[in-house]
This record gives C-alpha cells, sequence and structure tokens, in this order.
C-alpha cells in the first residue's frame, strides 16, 4: 500500500503541484488548505507523513505541530516555509518537528528527506505532549544570525535537545558563538523560567575557582569568616553555562565529574553532600583529545562530556552568511554608538565575503564596528573595511608570497614547507593525534592545488580561479585561509 502524505499550506499552486509530484512517485498524496482542515484529516485518517507550511491564515503550523502531536500515533511532521532565520528553526524543531526545510526546496533533496521520515515513522511512537514555552519572536534566537546549512543544522540540533534536560557540551573556534547557543538552548528549554547562570572557567583565577563554584563553610580557609554558597548552589533549579571548560584545573576536574554524574557538591571545607538540581551546559574551544592525551583533563571527565556535542561552524565554512551577519551586526553596533546605521555599499560587502575571517563572528564584529567609530555617516566603503581589517591583530600573521616567476616544479607538486612527500605529510597528520586530520589532509591538498594553480596563471587570481572552477570570492578565501598572497617579480634577464 502506498504511504499516505497529507499536504497542509494555504498556497493552492505548491500544495497541488507538490502532490501531483509525490503521486508520480507512487505516493497516496492529499492536501489540506489550512491548520485547522489538517487536523480534521488527520482525525479522520491518520497519515504516514505531514508535510506543513508554519506560516497560514488561522492557526500556525506550530500551534498545529503542538496539537498533531498529543494526537495519538502522530507520524513524523516536516515543517516548510518561505521565511528562513534561525528562530524558525530553532522553534520549529523545538516544537517535535522531524525537520525543516526553506521554500523553494530542491526536489531531490524533498524526496529523499521525506523517504528518511516515512522509514522513521515507522518505528516511531509518538511522545508525550508539551514542550517548552516559545520566547517572543524578538529573541530571534539570542542572535543567532544565518541561514547557511551549517547554521541550519546548528539550530534544528539546539531544537531538539533545549527540551531535554541533558548535558551539552559545545565546541567551536574562538568567536563562533558559542555562548549564544548556550543561551538558546536555555531560552528554549523547559527551564527557561528560571536563571541561566554563566561561569567563565578561565576568568577566574584558580586559587579561587573552587570556592566561587562550590562555595564554602566558615573557617574552611583564612578570611572564611561566614559560610558561602558557591555558584552551582546559587544555581539550583536553573541553568549552569560552564565557559572555557577545557581549561579549569586538574584538581577541580574530580568534583566537576561529580556534578555531572550524580547532581552532587561538597562546599570546601564539608564533608556534607548537597542534592543540586541543575542543567549544565558546557564550552571550550580547547582540543579536549590532546588534553587527555598529555594527562590535563581527565578521560572520564572527557566521556562524561561528549554525549551530546554541537558544534559552531567556524565562518570561514558559511561566508553566505557573511551579509545578513553584516547587517545584524552593523545595526547593533550602531545603536550601541548610538548612531544612526549608514548601511554598507555592496563593493564593501563583497570584499568581506572574500575573507576567511580567521577571528570568526567575533573578529567580523570588531571590525564593523572599528569602521563605524570613523565613518562621517554614509554607507561604509571598500576603504573603510580594508582599514579597519588590516589593523586588526589577525592580519598579521604571515603569509607566504606567491611569485610569479618561479617554476611550479621548485616547489613540488604535493610538498610541504619541509620537503617531506604528500605520503609523508599525511603519515604524520594521522600519526600526531590532532583533530580533525582528514581536514587538516584536504587543507594541505587544496593549499598545493591554489599555489599550482596562481602559478600557472601569472598570479592573476581571476583566471585562476577560473582555472579551478571556482569563484572568485572563493578562491580570495582559500588564499587567506592558506595564507597565500601574491607577489610579482620581475626578473633581472627581462627584455
Amino acid at each position: 500500500m502506498a504511504a499516505l502524505i497529507l499536504i497542509i499550506d494555504d498556497d493552492p499552486h505548491l500544495r497541488d503541484g507538490f502532490a501531483r509530484l509525490l503521486g508520480e512517485e507512487g505516493y497516496d498524496a492529499r492536501v489540506a488548505a489550512s491548520a485547522e482542515e489538517g487536523l480534521q484529516a488527520m482525525r479522520e485518517t491518520m497519515p504516514d507523513c505531514v508535510i506543513m507550511d508554519v506560516r497560514m491564515p488561522g492557526m500556525s503550523g506550530l500551534e498545529a505541530l503542538d496539537r498533531m502531536r498529543a494526537l495519538p500515533h502522530c507520524p513524523p511532521v516536516i515543517i516548510m516555509t518561505a521565511y528562513s532565520g534561525t528562530e524558525t528553526a530553532i522553534r520549529a524543531m523545538g516544537h517535535g518537528a522531524f525537520d525543516y526545510i526553506l521554500k523553494p526546496f530542491d526536489i531531490p533533496e524533498a524526496l529523499q528527506l521525506i523517504s528518511r521520515a516515512l522509514e522513521a515513522g515507522q518505528r516511531l511512537r509518538a511522545p508525550a505532549s508539551g514542550t517548552a514555552p516559545a520566547p517572543e519572536e524578538a529573541a530571534a534566537a539570542e542572535g543567532m544570525v544565518g541561514d547557511s546549512p551549517a547554521m541550519q543544522a546548528l539550530c534544528k540540533a539546539i531544537g531538539r535537545v533545549a527540551p531535554t534536560d541533558a548535558l551539552v557540551l559545545i565546541r567551536g573556534e574562538s568567536g563562533t558563538g558559542k555562548e549564544l547557543a548556550a543561551r538558546a538552548i536555555w531560552r528554549y528549554s523547559l527551564r527557561a523560567n528560571r536563571p541561566l547562570t554563566v561561569i567563565n572557567c578561565v576568568a577566574i583565577p584558580d586559587t579561587l575557582l573552587e570556592s566561587e563554584l562550590f562555595g564554602y563553610e566558615k573557617g574552611a580557609f583564612t578570611g572564611a569568616q561566614a559560610r558561602h554558597e558557591g555558584r552551582i548552589e546559587q544555581a539550583a533549579g536553573g541553568t549552569l553555562f560552564l565557559d572555557e571548560i577545557g581549561d579549569i584545573p586538574l584538581s577541580l576536574q574530580a568534583k566537576l565529574l561529580r556534578l555531572l554524574q550524580e547532581k552532587q557538591i561538597q562546599r570546601l571545607g564539608s564533608n556534607e553532600t548537597i542534592a543540586v538540581d541543575v542543567r549544565i551546559i558546557a564550552a571550550t574551544n580547547a582540543d579536549l583529545e590532546r588534553a587527555v592525551a598529555e594527562g590535563r583533563f581527565r578521560e572520564d571527565l572527557y566521556y562524561r562530556l561528549k554525549v551530546i556535542t554541537l558544534w559552531t561552524p567556524p565562518l570561514r565554512d558559511r561566508l553566505e552568511d557573511v551579509p545578513v551577519l553584516t547587517e545584524a551586526l552593523l545595526r547593533r553596533a550602531a545603536a550601541d554608538l548610538g548612531r544612526p546605521n549608514p548601511g554598507i555599499e555592496q563593493a564593501a560587502l563583497l570584499w568581506l565575503q572574500s575573507r576567511s575571517w580567521p577571528g570568526n563572528v567575533r573578529e567580523l564584529g570588531n571590525t564593523l564596528q572599528k569602521a563605524l567609530v570613523f565613518n562621517d555617516g554614509t554607507p561604509l566603503r571598500l576603504p573603510d573595511v580594508r582599514q579597519a581589517v588590516e589593523t586588526h591583530p589577525h592580519t598579521s600573521r604571515h603569509a607566504e608570497p606567491v611569485t610569479t616567476d618561479a617554476p611550479a616544479a621548485q616547489h613540488g607538486e604535493a610538498h610541504g614547507s619541509d620537503g617531506d612527500s604528500l605520503p609523508a605529510i599525511i603519515r604524520r597528520i594521522l600519526g600526531d593525534g590532532s583533530p580533525a586530520p582528514f581536514d587538516r589532509c584536504m587543507d594541505v591538498m587544496g593549499r598545493a592545488v591554489v599555489l599550482e594553480a596562481l602559478r600557472q596563471c601569472g598570479g592573476n587570481r581571476s583566471q585562476a580561479a577560473r582555472l579551478l572552477g571556482l569563484s572568485r570570492p572563493t578562491l580570495l578565501a582559500r588564499m587567506d585561509k592558506y595564507g597565500l598572497k601574491v607577489e610579482t617579480r620581475i626578473s633581472d634577464n627581462a627584455g
């Protein structure tokens, strides 16, 4: 028997066209023009999968989703919308959607998603109804911005994990928005009505960190004249965000492990065990695997933390988000400075999008704020943002010059700076215990390919981009990532 799929959308062209397409694929497709009509259809005949729009006249798709999940044997529900944004993604997943797609969507991708939903539906039992109350739309997922696949994947993961009480470890480079992700998890959690306590583990001196976190009894040390509740105890009932947890002293890691495993603590100078009801979210940009190998981080704590891990993507992996990020960051910087938002010229925006941003979103924000400080009220121009970037500390890192008269064979097609062959470089990367060895090997090869293309094109970046089948901004971003710049030298024997 063909799988029954219910399409709920107020757009008749999309609704009926999608139904015809699914019929041609062998599905039994039925349609509803509103959420109310769709709910009634489900009460009469439960479909195997529901595909529903978010914004419709009358009941919204998310409100309908809550009611659907209260029905016995609710099938997987795929949310679709023309209004992109992190807010919609997190809310859809937090309300229990199977997945979320943007209009207009890729037909093969949509069919593959439906296939996965139907497969999951065979094993699915309807969960208990009731989800965390959604925050105001204006919260905009705590400032998380971006429609790239990497950001949508992160937001979907946040939406899934937020309504649970599970421990979450957020990993990513500095400046990628780990605290924003933590705040989004808290805001969409069942503890959103209780405070979020943020503790930066590297901002508190090691000598004070234990007493600050766990508290102390009177007389526990010189100057302890009264009992003091620690930050963990004060956060009871709410959510505790431990930032930079990878740098917590080894001496405290056993007490932290006890908190994570048993939800219990002991104040400094006391043998009394205190039960603490608190949700833990942790974050780090540290290489935990290397820290474990070097004995700087407990292995049992590492495995306890990594059960649910979210990764915040670096900006170089989502350069398509730079325009919308720039708009949001400019608006915020202008408000902070108490001046009108001047906007930005297209040439300046394209140049920003061509960079790899080693400092990630934080670096982009600092650059725009610096450019705005010296702005005269007109839209930011290319020279404005270039000047702001060139004075940023990240730009001081070494970039290898590519000389147009250097013979390609001199450098070798797949050799490192130390003359090693490509197999030798790969063996070294695979053997040094570094994280993401595949990505590092790909970077070695990518750097060699870009370098050779630039040499073959005499340093002409537009020609090199065409040779590589890349856009010019993408090539420039790769050059920045690999530390390459073009220098032209005139040979002594040039005629």
